[in-house]
């Protein structure tokens, strides 16, 4: 009985060293975006492209491929990683992200002719071609949702956010890398899934995202109002993050966002 344990720690030992030469994040996108798709009822038509740089996606609704980019997925060291950045690019077009890009920045692109019809509406803080953090952090709790729905531990979207460069204020402050932005998906999954939370993610970055985490919901929840404060927020994410997949669904990915951008492009061409 011994000699056969022995045998069987050697050989899984044997099994992960392989694994762990072969696995590469981008080749692991197709099979994961499927489960992703498949599980949360999304339509299998779409297909991942893996590409180089900034992941352009304003024409997913349109080609049905979505783009994920190496930028990212070097950040990605498992499958759950790998879901993580698949399910943060889909919550941009979930969450309209990519198609209000497009009209900031056709916006962007006409305000060098005073005399434009879109120029007109360039003075506003809308106009701006970088995703927002308040998009991220949209984007990101969207994502852990559909990791939830499709097997995959939603803690991995922490982990893959700390592991991205963070800011001079990060370093200032003692605190990991992107720490507010990842916060925001704790305190999400602090109160809509628990026991995601307690059964917690194996490995270094995690539970030093978890040291500062901890302190930092203690004092959210330090009275009874600063709690009833945090479980409205927190509900109120909820639903809007529903309603956005809602529509995702029973649209086919079309939206207001991206109706605006034809109507103005077709203006400016008759024009």
């Amino acid at each position: 009985m011994k000699k056969v344990l022995i045998s069987l720690f050697v050989l899984l030992a044997v099994t992960m060293q392989v694994y762990a030469a072969t696995w590469t994040a981008k080749d692991r996108v197709a099979t994961v975006g499927k489960q992703i798709l498949t599980k949360n009822k999304i339509t299998t038509s779409i297909t991942f492209k893996v590409v180089e740089g900034v992941a352009d996606n304003s024409e997913s609704a349109k080609t049905k491929i979505i783009n994920i980019s190496t930028d990212d997925l070097q950040y990605a060291g498992n499958d759950n990683e790998v879901a993580a950045v698949i399910s943060n690019e889909l919550g941009h077009i979930i969450c309209c992200h990519t198609d209000k890009a497009k009209v900031r920045n056709l916006i962007l692109g006409s305000t060098t002719d005073p005399n434009n019809t879109i120029a007109n509406a360039a003075n506003s803080s809308f106009v701006t071609s970088k995703i927002s953090q308040k998009e991220e952090e949209e984007a990101d709790v969207t994502g852990v949702n559909l990791m939830i729905t499709a097997g995959y531990n939603p803690l991995a979207l922490i982990v893959w956010v700390t592991k991205q460069p963070g800011s001079t204020m990060d370093i200032l402050k003692s605190r990991p890398n992107n720490f507010d932005r990842a916060m925001v998906t704790f305190k999400y999954l602090t109160y809509a899934y628990p026991s995601k939370v307690k059964a917690g993610y194996s490995c270094q970055e995690y539970r030093t995202f978890l040291a500062a985490a901890e302190p930092a919901m203690k004092k959210l929840t330090k009275t009874k109002r600063k709690v009833a404060k945090f479980n409205k927020e927190q509900q109120k994410l909820i639903d809007e993050r529903k309603a956005d997949l809602e529509r995702y669904k029973a649209n086919g990915g079309l939206n207001g966002w991206g109706i605006t951008y034809d109507w103005l492009t077709t203006k400016e061409e008759t024009k």
